[in-house]
């Protein structure tokens, strides 16, 4: 059985993720791979409906420390019902955010610090880190630009400015902090590019 692969997908709202996405399962069917599409939060039963609740935007008081929690315990469901069992099966996993997220959004854009969110996680993903995370850079006024030509916007959508200024930045500090598995990406390139440069360096990771 061949070894399992986990990838994630990160960026700002309206960065293109899911585009890419689609376009690297492709290539991993393609490639012989058994692909499982996932996203956070959400991806389970229990992990969609606390999903509801996160992003419900009649809840703005919900407390960052709440917020952080909430997100961890959607994190732990489905790494345990589908993550990890699918990654042990020999499949590859791409993940539509991880606990990446959650340090920009929570421990840099919240302000509740980087190593809370590691700690609050740490049981929550097990061995379970991504082998490569591909970061879509878009400024912040771009995203949500995008964001609100799509679809009426969720409660982490609907953020100021300054707020989401904060998360596109605190990707970039993620990505300085870890450039061995993160890999930055001008998300303003044609999509054609970006999955170019995206199956180049999967390609070392599978061959």
């Amino acid at each position: 059985m061949s070894k399992g692969i986990f990838i994630t997908m990160e960026g700002p709202d309206g960065s293109g993720k899911s585009t890419q996405i689609a376009l690297l399962s492709e290539y991993l069917k393609e490639n012989g791979y058994d692909v499982i599409i996932t996203r956070e939060p959400g991806g389970t039963r229990i992990s969609e409906k606390i999903r509801e609740i996160i992003l419900n935007k009649e809840y703005q008081e919900m407390n960052p420390m709440t917020e952080l929690m909430l997100y961890a315990s959607a994190r732990a469901q489905l790494v345990n019902e589908v993550i990890g069992p699918s990654i042990e099966e020999g499949k590859a996993v791409i993940s539509d955010r991880f606990v990446d997220s959650s340090v920009v959004y929570q421990g840099i854009a919240r302000g509740l610090g980087i190593e809370t969110v590691y700690s609050v996680n740490a049981h929550a993903i097990g061995k379970y880190v991504p082998q490569v995370t591909f970061l879509l850079d878009l400024p912040a006024e771009e995203g949500i630009r995008r964001k609100k030509n799509q679809a009426e916007l969720d409660r982490m959508e609907l953020e100021s400015i300054e707020f989401h200024k904060k998360v596109a930045e605190g990707y970039r500090t993620l990505a300085d902090r870890d450039p061995e598995r993160i890999v930055k990406i001008d998300a303003s390139l044609p999509i054609d590019e970006i999955c170019d440069m995206i199956k180049v360096k999967v390609k070392g990771i599978i061959e």
